[in-house]
């Protein structure tokens, strides 16, 4: 794996050994940070599952203000923590260790580990579940959409990486799907509050 663009372009990571963890290819981070280039710089960055952290150091290279990377793997986090080094990242981060829907449920309600006596707004979102673990994503894009989350700031989008074959729901909670993208045996669903349109 490597950085595409940015500050780190061309810059090579550590992928965890084994299949359970699935990194984001090359090919579809690059699709996933056009999408996103209109909104990358100083946004505040959410990497869930964050895997290798290749994702949210992407977003970090090309010059997101901040990001907070979640991830239970210890396999996983060995190298996440290792790839920081390795780009000699060292501020502009958090990493947040245990299950995504348990994080995500205490800083909804207190903002805790994120912004100490305030509650986080995240502009920009990425999760990728471990394909077999299709349950994940139910509960962490209804987590994300639920009115008393409070997670997301005014016209944030949420992505998630999944298997094309595998049909995500149009709305949780108050997310709207807005685009499906597809490219190979994967797809990224954009979503993002309802009251938004499509142009937006």
């Amino acid at each position: 794996m490597r950085i595409i663009a940015g500050e780190f372009r061309s810059r090579t990571l550590q992928a965890p050994a084994g299949l359970a963890i699935r990194p984001t290819s090359d090919r579809l981070r690059e699709t996933l940070f056009n999408v996103l280039a209109p909104r990358i710089r100083g946004a505040v960055f959410l990497d869930l599952y964050a895997g290798s952290g290749a994702v949210g150091m992407e977003a970090l290279s090309r010059g997101a203000a901040s990001v907070d990377f979640v991830e239970r793997s210890p396999a996983a986090l060995a190298v996440l923590r290792a790839n920081l080094a390795r780009l000699g990242i060292t501020a502009g981060f958090r990493v947040h260790t245990g299950s995504v829907g348990a994080w995500l449920r205490r800083v909804g309600k207190s903002g805790s580990g994120v912004k100490p006596g305030a509650r986080p707004a995240f502009d920009l979102v990425f999760l990728d579940p471990p394909y077999d673990a299709a349950g994940e994503y139910g509960s962490a894009l209804g987590l994300l959409g639920s009115a008393e989350g409070g997670l997301l700031a005014p016209g944030a989008l949420v992505i998630a990486e999944h298997r094309r074959k595998e049909r995500l729901e149009e709305r949780y909670g108050g997310l709207r799907r807005l685009r499906l993208l597809e490219q190979g045996h994967a797809a990224l669903s954009l979503y993002a509050v309802s009251t938004m349109t499509t142009g937006e």
